[in-house]
């Protein structure tokens, strides 16, 4: 889906386009098609997204699958898990270069540098397509809590795919719950299905096949 103020609804961009805003793009979807048996992925701060969502309509999921990321918990922003580097970075951008509540596009520099992810396996042209395609966001997405009735979604599976290449794989995180890790934590429910990707943070980009290929075996599962 393309989130209000994004990609090609960038026109409808303001400064209220908050995180409830593209929760309710995605239950508005669900509802208004009548869909049922879903299986929803978020990639990256999507994944904030389709937490909400699934929390209001556990009940049109089958699963949710966290690409890159992970839920958060109620009452928790992205700004608040942020580290203090992409916080600041972040918040400098938006008021030097987006009117105050825009999150711009990150430059080249930025991207390679991997303050927002590895970005391992990006080519020229990926970076040129984002250059041309990506749209800034709305900040408010960022920095406004998430809220959720349920601990988890009630009676559907959640996924995670890690991509490796630059971040954590699941033999790492295994260990680091069998340490009791804190930053491990969120994935300690026995419920939780772990698949590894070899690619950075932009799978979509750098391994769209084998991406997919997982995608539908989790699907089909």
């Amino acid at each position: 889906m393309t989130l209000t103020g994004l990609g090609e609804r960038v026109h409808l961009a303001h400064v209220g386009t908050d995180l409830e805003t593209h929760i309710a793009d995605v239950v508005n979807t669900l509802d208004y098609n009548a869909i049922q048996d879903a299986v929803l992925v978020g990639h990256s701060y999507a994944g904030t997204v389709i937490t909400g969502a699934a929390d209001r309509r556990a009940h049109r999921l089958h699963a949710v699958v966290y690409l890159d990321t992970s839920p958060l918990p109620d009452g928790t922003a992205i700004t608040d898990v942020q580290s203090p580097e992409q916080r600041e970075q972040q918040l400098r951008a938006v008021r030097e270069h987006g009117d105050g509540w825009r999150w711009p596009v990150p430059d080249r520099e930025t991207l390679m540098a991997g303050t927002f992810g590895s970005a391992s396996g990006l080519t020229d042209e990926h970076l040129r397509l984002i250059a041309d395609l990506a749209t800034p966001q709305p900040y408010a997405t960022m920095t406004s809590p998430l809220r959720l009735t349920h601990d988890k979604p009630p009676g559907i599976r959640r996924v995670t795919i890690f991509c490796t290449d630059g971040g954590i794989d699941v033999a790492t995180l295994r260990e680091l719950l069998a340490r009791g890790d804190p930053r491990a934590a969120i994935f300690a429910d026995p419920d939780w299905e772990l698949h590894d990707l070899p690619a950075g943070h932009w799978a979509m980009f750098s391994l769209p096949g084998p991406l997919t290929d997982v995608l539908h075996q989790i699907a089909e599962g």
